[in-house]
């Protein structure tokens, strides 16, 4: 199996602070992994170093086969990124958001691509509505629309079930499903629950290091729990 991850001891100094310090691990292709910490852990700088939004200080960076720190531009190109901030433009419509992505990567015929994509996230009778009209739910589900206009080959998923609602949770949910094939993703989450359910790798941070890196096949909730809030010392549902 190809890995799509390789971390070798890479480490993040702002000032005076570490916020990552030599962290290592390597996720095969098609992985889901899910990345826990309490705030300050340094899973956000190692995000924002994988779809290569950041350097950092020291240490190596493979995703997808290719040198991140390299070839930056040809990694992006492969990624796509859910977050709790949409990075839509709220004065656009959901369609011009998506053929303005489509147009910058290159994608073939971009307006079929982008009638496909509404169509998956049920937001092709919005398609001409502007995105500051939207609810919450539907500004997420436009937000995967456009991080997977490029098809990419890994998602990163940075707290995207922020300030959502049930109802949201479970369209994004069944959207995630309905395109997790042949895909890696690597999801940052508070929720230790929902984000161990729907992991096959789990990795705890604390402090910029890696506390632990674990196939969840070698795990068991309950111990995994007790593990994290042992080592982390702060308390989760």
């Amino acid at each position: 199996m190809t890995d799509a991850l390789e971390i070798r001891k890479v480490s993040k100094v702002f000032g005076a602070r570490k916020a990552l310090d030599k962290v290592s691990f390597t996720l095969p292709e098609g992985a889901f992994l899910s990345i826990f910490g309490p705030n300050g852990a340094g899973k956000s700088t190692l995000v924002r170093i994988v779809s290569t939004l950041s350097r950092p200080t020291s240490g190596k960076v493979q995703v997808l086969g290719e040198d991140a720190l390299e070839h930056p531009d040809l990694v992006r190109t492969r990624v796509g990124i859910i977050s709790h901030n949409s990075m839509l433009y709220r004065d656009m419509t959901a369609e011009e958001n998506l053929l303005l992505m489509a147009n910058l990567y290159g994608v073939t015929d971009p307006a079929a691509r982008c009638r496909e994509l509404l169509k998956a996230v049920e937001l092709d009778h919005r398609r001409l509505d502007v995105v500051r009209t939207f609810s919450r739910g539907m500004t997420q589900r436009l937000s995967i629309a456009r991080a997977l206009i490029n098809d990419p080959a890994l998602v990163i998923l940075d707290e995207p079930y922020s300030g959502l609602d049930p109802h949201a949770v479970e369209i994004f949910d069944t959207l995630i499903d309905r395109v997790k094939a042949d895909r890696t993703f690597v999801m940052v989450s508070h929720d230790l629950a929902k984000g161990f359910d729907m992991c096959t790798h789990a990795l705890v941070l604390a402090n910029g290091k890696v506390v632990t890196f674990e196939e969840k096949e070698s795990l068991e909730y309950d111990s995994f729990r007790r593990l994290y809030l042992d080592t982390v010392g702060m308390g989760v549902s």
